[in-house]
């Protein structure tokens, strides 16, 4: 069994199409036999996700720190809970669980942990694929910002192309399957 770590909001965001998506994520995960871990929580598109992941036969792994065991109200049905002592150890035991990312609509800490987990690819913490499961173009202007790197110098165009934007699970999935890892950065 694989597994993936998702990163996604502890709210459900105001468009119906965040909540459909994530089901959808939810069921390919079981279909293609991902175990899913993540934040812990059963509240917005975290609850949604570990809900469907459970029902449809999955496994599910949350990752919480004790202080925001009360705050995210922790999922009391998941397969196993992990509790940290603080944000930075939530994310390092997430990504090592992990054998892929994927982030999902969320807020600014989805949209940290997603980016320090494509930045830990670059130095060589991981060898493993990053998403940005781009539903409904919300993940347009970071894709664009990745370019704009590529374009001034700060993102090589072979690292850039080891990140996916997609709102495509056929094409996140040939993603993963055909993923080899960037090369480790190196600076002069």
């Amino acid at each position: 069994m694989k597994r993936m770590a998702v990163y996604c909001g502890a709210s459900k965001g105001t468009k119906a199409v965040y909540e459909e998506r994530t089901k959808e994520l939810g069921q390919w995960m079981s279909v293609h036999n991902y175990d899913l871990v993540y934040g812990g929580g059963n509240v917005g598109l975290m609850g949604i996700l570990a809900d469907h992941v459970i029902e449809t036969g999955g496994q599910v792994i949350g990752v919480m720190p004790s202080f925001l065991i009360d705050r995210e109200l922790a999922h009391q049905a998941i397969t196993e809970m992990h509790i940290v002592s603080d944000m930075h150890e939530r994310k390092r035991k997430m990504i090592d669980l992990a054998d892929c990312y994927l982030a999902l609509p969320g807020g600014p800490g989805t949209l940290e942990e997603i980016t320090e987990v494509v930045s830990w690819g670059r130095v060589g913490e991981h060898q493993n694929p990053c998403i940005f499961f781009n539903v409904d173009g919300y993940y347009d202007l970071v894709a664009e910002f990745f370019d704009k790197m590529v374009t001034d110098g700060f993102l090589t165009k072979e690292d850039r192309a080891k990140i996916c934007f997609s709102d495509s699970l056929e094409e996140i999935n040939d993603f993963i399957d055909t993923f080899t890892p960037p090369m480790i950065r190196k600076y002069k």
